[in-house]
């Protein structure tokens, strides 16, 4: 464990030291702050308070930019270390590779969230000042923070994948841009085709909902409906929330991570460096 620790401080210095989590608060905070603002011209036409229809705006930001900063943060890992043949040399030391990976997940999901937590927070507090803020809206919100860390816990686990599969940093940036692309992109875009060409049919009724707790980046958008009825009205997804079990966004959430993470660990287990 003790071994584990001085890894994440390592990496949690270099994140410090390249600014990274700067830019990853910095990207967050601006977008959160800038729709809060925008919804404040359309909160009341939904009847429902600013952090409400706030949240529900940051839901789909969370979808689209907290997996590529994630992404962004890991996909160098392994692939970094052993282009610059630094893997090679802290390999003989007394140190595990699962330790080596539990260390760099710890600094990087604790850096993913103060990004997302310093981010969407001053959002909410902007909201408040506002007038526009109420308690239930304030439990979405942290419903949110929560959510976002853990579907950022699942790319920083696809990152390493992706990291230790590559033989460069190259590839390992592409890698990552596409598997980005297929998830948070082309994912929804063919659901969308699919439920326009069944028609209502038994894929949109039987299939659909469950097909879309399986990407994390939709079960996101799941948990962050649940909270309220006002959270379904404001982000459309109530019908497929109410058609899976209770829990099931958050189920899908908590599970990708350790697939992620164990898939990562027994694909870096057989790298050579």
């Amino acid at each position: 464990m003790a071994m584990i620790w001085a890894i994440a401080d390592t990496e949690f210095r270099i994140l410090r030291r390249n600014r990274w989590l700067i830019i990853a608060t910095a990207l967050l905070a601006s977008f959160a702050l800038a729709l809060t603002l925008a919804g404040a011209t359309t909160s009341g036409a939904l009847g429902v308070d600013l952090l409400t229809v706030s949240v529900a705006s940051m839901t789909t930001l969370a979808v689209y930019l907290v997996p590529l900063v994630a992404l962004l943060m890991s996909f160098e890992a392994i692939a970094g270390e052993a282009e610059r043949g630094s893997l090679a040399l802290v390999l003989t030391y007394p140190v595990s590779r699962g330790a080596l990976l539990a260390g760099k997940f710890t600094a990087h999901l604790a850096g993913l969230a103060i990004a997302v937590t310093v981010g969407f927070g001053l959002a909410g507090v902007l909201a408040f000042a506002l007038g526009g803020a109420g308690a239930e809206s304030f439990m979405a919100l942290g419903r949110l923070i929560a959510g976002s860390i853990l579907l950022g816990a699942s790319f920083l686990a696809f990152g390493y994948v992706i990291s230790s599969l590559s033989r460069s940093v190259a590839s390992a940036a592409g890698g990552a841009g596409f598997v980005w692309l297929i998830l948070v992109v082309l994912y929804d875009l063919v659901l969308l085709a699919l439920v326009v060409w069944d028609n209502g049919g038994v894929f949109s009724r039987e299939f659909f909902p469950w097909v879309l707790a399986a990407n994390p980046a939709d079960a996101l958008r799941l948990f962050s409906v649940t909270s309220s009825a006002d959270q379904a009205l404001a982000t459309g997804m109530g019908v497929a929330a109410a058609a899976l079990p209770k829990g099931a966004g958050l189920l899908s959430l908590l599970l990708w991570p350790l697939a992620g993470l164990a898939l990562a660990r027994f694909v870096f287990g057989r790298k050579i460096p």
